[in-house]
């Protein structure tokens, strides 16, 4: 067989550890960014935080580079000299040939799907709340068992009643319900082999016991289920008729009232349909949740990156100084080893060239850093001039718009556009919203026009809020009311779009 030579061509990019980390910050969210900022501040010594507000300080950052001694020793120069990719990198900022040969999964989790269901909005603030405090929204006064004890107190029970109903106060759950029953509770407090009369004496305590919790408030704790929970408050309302209807539905027809079925209810309850209307709104002032005021509020603070302003007749982006970081080189350490030369020995000389890395590493987090929200600010803006029609007349006018109009426009892969779209945050107008809250799929018209699925939610929605509550819409005739404005909208799509809105079916909206 005789023997050939073959050459084969390949492409391969590494990527500096530069652009990595470009590619890491660009993806962070704001709290993530801060977080790195705080672990870097500890770990490098060159970098600190611009106490007086000036921001990042670039100039300082390039300085060493420019005035480096060219008589140092070789290991200290090559320990802060670039490589050609990494200089190539730095002076063509995060462009789309760099950005775009990164294949990661999270692109495919924010482009072109139908729809964006992982959408998160914050409704903006009035501005009345300008003294607010978001660590109140995460600070309790006291819990439910601390309220419950301090009830306590005022009783005049014995020691035995009342380490009875403190045991169970411990038992609740963050709702307020009586998380084991009360043959449990016993069983856990009995040997195995205990005979039954013992047992019929500790579930006579616990009864006595929960009696007493339940006589506590808020009214409704200590219920070991909502039937038992409502029918509690309900009994410490006024007699009257709607009352004791009230009472025989949360008792016993709880599933035919979350049905609507109204002629069931009248037939097993015997009261008419005046009076079940009336029962039901009873119903409806009651707590489901007894607890619900003594847990810890979730913390749903969002932080805009950027913040839109009206400007003329157009619509201005700039970037929210209180999420920007405010870091500088130490120029005292700079300084130091810029005007030192490299010292003798070769321990000496690793070392200084250690320290030069370090303030290399200073440079490139202060510099990309910038580039990060430099990116951020321009994908905004084209965001926002695409979208200007939204920041007029709200979501009804948001047109649709993919990752890679935007990408094409700016000249970045799509990949760079999920990134920075990912957990950055717009404020507008009309409230807080995610960057990817903007993007939507299109639906066509019978104009030959498109339509965004925003657009089309934020019309079911106004469809639905303006429906007769005795005659709530289908989605059939939700979606013929939008073939009807020129969009064409299938019924199940229409579904989805409602559930997705958090709005109930047509039989569930129906009122009593």
């Amino acid at each position: 067989m005789k023997p050939s030579l073959q050459f084969r061509l390949s492409q391969h990019l590494a990527l500096t550890p530069q652009l990595q980390q470009s590619i890491r910050l660009l993806q962070l969210s704001t709290l993530e960014l801060h977080q790195e900022i705080e672990q870097m501040l500890e770990q490098n010594p060159f970098l600190e935080p611009d106490d007086d507000g000036g921001g990042l300080d670039l100039a300082a950052a390039t300085e060493y580079e420019r005035q480096r001694n060219d008589n140092s020793a070789g290991e200290s120069e090559a320990a802060f000299k670039e490589s050609p990719e990494a200089s190539e990198a730095e002076s063509g900022g995060l462009d789309s040939a760099e950005l775009g040969t990164t294949e990661r999964d999270d692109w495919e989790n924010g482009t072109e799907r139908d729809d964006f269901d992982g959408i998160r909005e914050t409704p903006s603030r009035q501005n009345d709340d300008d003294d607010f405090d978001p660590l109140e929204r995460n600070s309790v006064a006291v819990s439910l068992q601390d309220h419950l004890r301090e009830q306590l107190r005022g009783t005049r029970l014995s020691e035995a009643d009342m380490a009875v109903v403190e045991m169970l106060i411990e038992s609740l759950n963050e709702d307020g319900y009586l998380a084991d029953s009360l043959e449990d509770i016993a069983a856990s407090l009995l040997p195995e082999d205990a005979d039954e009369e013992s047992r019929e004496e500790v579930l006579s305590r616990l009864r006595c016991g929960l009696s007493w919790l339940q006589n506590l408030e808020p009214v409704g704790v200590g219920a070991a289920n909502l039937s038992e929970c409502l029918v509690l408050q309900l009994k410490t309302m006024t007699p009257c008729p709607e009352r004791e209807v009230a009472i025989q539905i949360c008792q016993h027809h709880l599933e035919l009232l979350a049905r609507r079925d109204v002629k069931k209810l009248m037939a097993v309850t015997g009261a008419d349909e005046e009076l079940l209307k009336y029962a039901q709104g009873l119903i409806v002032t009651l707590e489901p949740k007894p607890g619900r005021q003594f847990s810890p509020a979730e913390s749903n603070i969002i932080v805009p990156d950027v913040i839109v302003q009206k400007s003329g007749r157009s619509w201005k982006v700039v970037l929210n100084q209180d999420v920007m970081p405010k870091l500088r080189i130490n120029d005292l350490y700079a300084q130091a080893l810029r005007q030192s030369r490299a010292p003798r020995g070769a321990s000496a000389s690793e070392g200084h060239a250690a320290m030069s890395s370090r303030l290399q590493e200073a440079r490139w987090f202060v510099k990309n850093i910038q580039q990060r929200f430099d990116t951020i600010l321009r994908v905004s803006q084209a965001i926002v001039d695409r979208q200007k029609n939204f920041f007029t007349h709200g979501e009804i006018a948001m047109k649709p718009l993919v990752l890679r109009e935007i990408a094409d426009e700016l000249g970045l892969h799509e990949s760079t556009i999920s990134r920075v779209t990912t957990a950055k945050y717009m404020s507008t107008p009309f409230g807080t919203f995610e960057l990817k809250y903007f993007f939507g799929s299109s639906l066509n018209t019978e104009t030959g026009g498109n339509a965004s699925s925003t657009a089309v939610r934020a019309l079911i929605k106004q469809l639905v809020s303006a429906e007769d509550p005795k005659k709530p819409l289908s989605d059939s005739q939700l979606s013929q009311m939008l073939e009807e404005q020129g969009i064409q909208v299938a019924r199940r799509t229409v579904a989805k779009y409602r559930e997705a809105l958090k709005i109930a079916p047509a039989n569930l909206r129906k009122a009593l």
